[in-house]
């Protein structure tokens, strides 16, 4: 696939997400994708409906999500994003925190996408009931 095209498909994925179009987001994924977030310890989702899994558990918690890309630079088959990611809670309250993301496509969908990220300043801004919820879950609920 082309630069343009790769860059279209990453951006649409995004857009997918901000407006929790699940099946869009997953459309953009290969069947093989890995999804990652690079500084914590759970080992991630493999395959497009457990990568769903794993961000409704928190994306569903929301009741908005923006995303500001500063930076979008292709080369081949990888796209790399700086970007912000500003999250409001149903509740209200909102966390805003910049990312890096790396992806990798293959035929033109997304094969890896790895975050990275400071989990202290971005988990610090997020409500105690959120935690709560999160805790609830581990990598069972998304694993293949």
């Amino acid at each position: 696939m082309s630069v343009e095209e790769n860059r279209a498909t990453v951006v649409k994925m995004w857009d997918a997400l901000s407006a929790h179009d699940w099946e869009t987001l997953k459309s953009c994924l290969s069947d093989d994708v890995h999804y990652e977030d690079v500084p914590t310890e759970d080992p991630g989702a493999r395959g497009p409906e457990n990568v769903v899994r794993r961000l409704a558990i928190a994306f569903d918690q929301l009741s908005g999500h923006e995303h500001e890309i500063h930076h979008l630079v292709c080369e081949g088959d990888v796209v790399f994003l700086d970007h912000t990611e500003r999250w409001t809670f149903k509740t209200g309250e909102t966390a805003s925190h910049q990312f890096a993301t790396l992806h990798e496509l293959k035929d033109g969908r997304i094969a890896r996408w790895s975050d990275y990220w400071d989990v202290s300043g971005f988990v610090s801004q997020f409500p105690a009931w959120f935690l709560e919820h999160m805790a609830r879950h581990s990598a069972a609920d998304f694993g293949a």
